[in-house]
């Protein structure tokens, strides 16, 4: 797990300083958006070694306005040799937070369902995340999702990924 911390914490350190400052431009809501990522999950059964690959992990949403969003996740791949990601797929709420108008926090509430090769399941999820603009409809990100978290055992995702604002 401290892998994948030190993962997402480096990426969103990276983004950061490489961030240049948007033009102003004027927004118009609702706005949609679309971004990949590379997600780093780790599955941690309640009996059993701990189990990790990388992924890959497509988001879109709508922006209603400064401060709330709905996004839809679809994630897949990534194999240790005893767990295959087949597929994730999820719906959040998101609460946005802008520190500065290149720059936004956010967390995400919702239902995923995951699909392993030896199981699927569904359930309660949240997550927290940044973004950085490094043109006026692009940006640069991270989060950290926990997608289960069950009675057998939890799965984490951390992603770095690219986000495009139409």
């Amino acid at each position: 797990m401290k892998r994948l911390t030190l993962a997402a914490a480096t990426a969103a350190l990276f983004a950061a300083g490489g961030a240049t400052s948007a033009q102003a431009q004027q927004t118009f809501y609702p706005q949609p958006y679309i971004g990949g990522s590379a997600m780093f999950w780790e599955v941690n059964p309640d009996k059993g070694p701990a189990r990790d690959s990388v992924g890959l992990r497509l988001d879109g949403g709508m922006q209603f306005n400064e401060y709330f969003a709905v996004e839809g996740h679809l994630g897949t791949g990534g194999s240790d040799g005893s767990a295959e990601l087949d597929y994730l797929i999820g719906g959040y709420a998101k609460g946005i937070l802008p520190l500065a108008p290149e720059v936004r926090l956010y967390g995400l509430v919702g239902v995923t369902e995951v699909d392993f090769d030896m199981d699927r399941d569904s359930g309660f999820s949240y997550g927290a995340g940044a973004e950085f603009d490094v043109a006026p409809n692009f940006s640069v990100g991270a989060d950290y999702m926990r997608y289960l978290d069950k009675s057998a055992g939890t799965f984490d995702a951390a992603s770095v990924g690219v986000r495009y604002r139409f």
